[in-house]
């Protein structure tokens, strides 16, 4: 005895005393209630640790990609500025003196040219322009402009030139003073030497450069910043911090901290990331109330689980109810039968295993004193239908004789079209009256279909041009009987081929790789579509010789199952084409048996 058997057996034994409400609920209780309770509680008490575990590592892995972000899209502003003040080009033309119009209008032409179209690459440039101090060179408003008391960014020009060209820094970027929603970038014009020609300005929109990385970070439960290297915040997720110090922001308090550590109990921590420009992407996150809304979320599948649990128990013990019921109404009549009451019977209204229970012993007294009846018809009709197919039958020797007799005569006359006429009928019948084989090869049913076109050339001669196109591959190869002749026969019977001028029926024999397949075209008169679909989707009934495409369709499955294939296509008063495909068999197929066909 294995141990399966052996735990079967203690089970059964434990359990043999209760009635089967109590072993549906105690099995209910230990398979579903108790290992579902206790792995939503343990799935939820390991998902809450593990989500907290994992926050401040997606909220760094958030942080680090958005600096990423930042940089790349910060070096892009800065590769346009450097590029444009470092070109040689232009700081010679700023650094010479001119003596007239013509070399100037070069000098803007060339600006124009290198520097008014790479300004238009990047998105959220608004104005771009390169400033200079050399007298002998034209501002034209566009490009190149003269430091003067026009105002720029809050400042004047002459202001801000000055203070740009005392500052360490070549590239620089700042807000705008009378514009918080406006950065300047700015780079100094250097030669070799140290010597400072001009200063590149850049305007850019803040909202299109940084607002799409600073919408509700962290989903609302966190504020980002960007600090550069003098403690300036240069963006951030609360607008009106954009531009202040360090020192005068609500990240103050932070800054310095040790970074994921909570200042004040208040439940922030600070994540900070350094990127190579010298700026920091500076993260603070209200851990708090992120693991509220993650407390809410285990809450609220405790809460499912828990309903839908105890639905489960409201449902089971509807349907324990019904069971039993209904058991017990069954042995009430069980009784009955045991008793010599033939007649009791169940009232069924339900569908499932018990009811067919309950039809079945409705069947079962119902049907005891008919049963000797059935089987006596059963044997009845078997034998009328054994007699109908011996009626159904044939003598091809009487045939054959009968052929025989009247082609000797027609020899006997000389009647050369009685004589091919008759043994086109002897070829014809040899395979139709040949009942025992219901499958022959594919040169026998070519043979068959030949003898039929034959008596058909005798009746209309001259109408009809019968094309053969065979594959001599396939002779060999087997068939089932009488799949081709029915399909011709249409042709003459229901295709109205003989009335047609230049008549003509092609047929088609080929092997395609592991199938043969079989087509009959003819331009007769062609179907129209009505007729076409119902004979497509088997409704229809027409037949050929007694042989309708039912019946070929019928017998294809019967012998090849879904590799047997039967189309037709027509097109009405121009032409049909009818396609049968079968295996390959180079042995004699057999009747397909339940699944295979």
């Amino acid at each position: 005895m294995n141990l399966r058997q052996r735990i079967e057996k203690s089970i059964i034994r434990m359990t043999r005393s209760m009635n089967l409400r109590s072993k549906i609920v105690l099995f209910y209780s230990v398979i579903v209630f108790i290992p579902t309770v206790l792995l939503v509680l343990g799935a939820g008490y390991m998902t809450l640790h593990i989500v907290r575990a994992n926050y401040m590592l997606t909220i760094k892995e958030a942080v680090r990609q958005s600096a990423q972000s930042i940089e790349f899209r910060k070096q892009s502003y800065d590769l346009l500025a450097t590029r444009t003040a470092t070109d040689g080009e232009l700081i010679s033309r700023l650094s010479r003196d001119y003596k007239d119009i013509s070399e100037q209008l070069g000098t803007v032409e060339y600006v124009d040219r290198s520097f008014l179209f790479t300004s238009k690459y990047l998105p959220g440039i608004e104005n771009f322009r390169i400033y200079h101090t050399n007298d002998t060179l034209v501002q034209d408003g566009g490009l190149l402009w003269k430091p003067e008391e026009r105002k720029l960014s809050g400042l004047t020009e002459q202001v801000w030139y000055q203070e740009r060209f005392r500052s360490q820094d070549n590239l620089m970027w700042t807000n705008a003073l009378d514009d918080k929603t406006r950065l300047v970038v700015s780079h100094k014009i250097l030669n070799a030497y140290g010597d400072v020609y001009g200063i590149v300005y850049l305007l850019l929109n803040y909202n299109v450069v940084f607002a799409e990385s600073f919408d509700r970070p962290f989903e609302g439960a966190g504020q980002m910043y960007i600090v550069d290297g003098n403690e300036q915040i240069i963006a951030s997720s609360e607008p009106d911090e954009i531009g202040s110090r360090l020192s005068a922001s609500s990240l103050s308090p932070y800054w310095g901290s040790p970074e994921g550590t909570a200042v004040n109990g208040d439940g922030r921590v600070l994540i900070t990331q350094k990127i190579k420009s010298g700026w920091t992407v500076a993260a603070l996150v209200h851990l708090d109330r992120m693991e509220e809304q993650s407390t809410r979320i285990q809450y609220s599948i405790v809460g499912v689980i828990a309903f839908f649990l105890l639905l489960s128990i409201f449902l089971i013990t509807i349907v324990l109810k019904n069971v039993i019921w209904r058991i017990r109404k069954l042995g009430v009549r069980m009784t009955d039968i045991s008793e010599g009451y033939f007649e009791a019977t169940v009232k069924n209204r339900d569908n499932d295993e018990l009811g067919e229970l309950e039809l079945l012993f409705n069947s079962m007294s119902g049907r005891l004193g008919n049963l000797v009846k059935e089987h006596t018809e059963a044997v009845l009709k078997e034998r009328e239908q054994s007699f109908r197919a011996l009626q159904a039958q044939i003598n091809p020797h009487f045939i054959y004789n009968s052929l025989s007799l009247i082609r000797w005569r027609a020899m006997d006359q000389q009647d050369e079209i009685q004589v091919r006429t008759i043994d086109a009928l002897t070829t014809f019948y040899r395979l139709a009256l040949n009942n025992r084989v219901n499958v022959t090869r594919i040169r026998d049913e070519i043979e068959h279909l030949k003898a039929y076109v034959e008596i058909q050339q005798l009746r209309y001669p001259g109408q009809v041009l019968v094309e053969w196109q065979v594959d001599p591959d396939v002779l060999d190869l087997y068939t089932i009987k009488l799949i081709l002749q029915p399909i011709v026969e249409n042709c003459y019977l229901h295709g109205g081929i003989t009335t047609k001028q230049h008549a003509f029926i092609q047929i088609t024999i080929q092997r395609l790789g592991d199938t043969v397949q079989f087509e009959v075209f003819d331009n007769g008169q062609g179907i129209d579509s009505e007729k076409l679909q119902r004979i497509r989707s088997g409704s229809y009934t027409g037949t050929a010789n007694g042989f309708g495409m039912n019946n070929i369709r019928d017998r294809l499955t019967l012998y090849f199952g879904s590799a047997g294939r039967f189309e037709i296509n027509s097109m009405e008063d121009e032409w049909t084409a009818v396609t049968v495909q079968i295996p390959v068999y180079e042995e004699s197929p057999e009747i397909k048996k339940g699944d295979e066909a």
